[in-house]
């Protein structure tokens, strides 16, 4: 599995262009050049749309960046704004009615935190995003539910909040108990 989750945004325009070409190719501009040579082979890919806060598939990068200048997405006036390009192996991909709805989801994922919960969607405001492992897994355990009818299993080093022991676990001990008692 890759290294880096990754989270695309979208206009609705774009968003159904991406769909017709079987979310196999995306494309950024200049302004992501770094992220997108920062990509690579086997990173994790989420698709988001703006306008309706929905997320949309799942994909695994399979070719890293590169440049074409080809018009695909809007506007076509500017072809360079969508130049830098990832080749794509779509793993989970919601029919309309399947949609995530970001108003229900978008509010307590990780990423959004520094947001108040009214205004999580300025954290979206950007087109590239690099995601918490957490929240790529909340995500795309939703859709595969979605898919397959079956919870998707969580990681193994997942600890759920409010467990006592989680603090042994993120320090790395092995088998240590938390005090719980207080000095009095």
């Amino acid at each position: 599995m890759g290294n880096n989750y990754w989270m695309f945004v979208e206009t609705e325009e774009n968003a159904t262009i991406t769909r017709q070409l079987g979310y196999k190719i995306f494309g950024m501009g200049p302004k992501y050049r770094k992220r997108a040579n920062r990509m690579q082979k086997n990173d994790r890919v989420i698709f988001y749309t703006s306008l309706t806060k929905k997320w949309t598939a799942s994909a695994t990068i399979s070719k890293t960046c590169f440049e074409d200048t080809t018009v695909v997405w809007k506007p076509e006036s500017r072809p360079n704004d969508f130049k830098f390009r990832v080749e794509l192996k779509p793993d989970y991909i919601l029919n309309e009615s399947e949609y995530l709805d970001g108003l229900k989801i978008g509010p307590g994922l990780e990423y959004v935190r520094k947001w108040s919960p009214e205004n999580w969607p300025l954290a979206f405001w950007d087109r590239l995003h690099l995601l918490p492992q957490r929240d790529f897994n909340l995500l795309e355990g939703e859709m595969i539910r979605i898919k397959t009818g079956k919870p998707a299993e969580s990681p193994p080093d997942r600890v759920p909040r409010g467990n006592k022991n989680s603090y042994a676990r993120r320090s790395g001990r092995k088998n240590s108990k938390v005090n719980t008692r207080t000095e009095r």
